[in-house]
């Protein structure tokens, strides 16, 4: 079952805030209020977590600029994530919330949790302000994501929100033409 255009379930979580290294408490509440990328991963101490983790990292000034937090997600707890964050010259650079769901019932919310591992799959998350899933990406374990593109969705996903009636063409980059989908259109394009 899809969670696009559902809003999010209610949560509470212990979670590693890797830009001033403290544990804070997070909510499905955390999430409202501004645009959330929720990224769930399945491991800390990994192969390719790192790598897509980082990604993120080097798109998160962007995200931030668009008023986007963002969140990763992994079944361990917030206190490995804190280990991963001070041995892991890759993760030692994040500066978002990492969270953990040692309960997976986060992981199980989003409908991301593989459960004969016990671990959550490699699934992103863009939900707007009021708390809404907007887009979702999920892709098997040996596959890494492309943070970048998160960039374009989420403008993509602002401005749809921004101006109703009008929706984005495929491969559309702020500032380009976009649809106003109308019975003249039918066929047309």
């Amino acid at each position: 079952m899809s969670l696009i255009g559902k809003e999010i379930l209610p949560f509470k979580a212990s979670a590693f805030n890797s830009g001033n290294g403290e544990f804070i408490e997070v909510s499905q509440e955390n999430l409202k209020g501004q645009w959330s990328v929720v990224c769930f991963y399945p491991a800390d101490f990994t192969f390719v977590c790192p790598t897509e983790l980082g990604d993120l990292q080097d798109q998160y000034a962007t995200l931030k600029d668009l008023g986007v937090e963002v969140y990763s997600v992994s079944t361990d707890t917030h206190f490995t994530h804190k280990a991963w964050h001070d041995h892991s010259d890759a993760i030692s650079k994040l500066e978002y919330i990492m969270i953990g769901d040692p309960a997976q019932a986060i992981s199980r919310n989003f409908d991301v949790l593989d459960e004969e591992a016990g671990l959550a799959q490699r699934g992103t998350f863009i939900i707007d302000p009021d708390g809404i899933v907007q887009a979702a990406e999920i892709n098997a374990d040996g596959i890494g994501r492309d943070a970048s593109i998160l960039v374009d969705k989420i403008k993509a996903a602002q401005y749809v929100r921004n101006n109703p009636g009008e929706v984005c063409p495929a491969k559309w980059k702020e500032g380009e033409e976009t649809l106003k989908p109308s019975l003249d259109l039918v066929g047309k394009i």
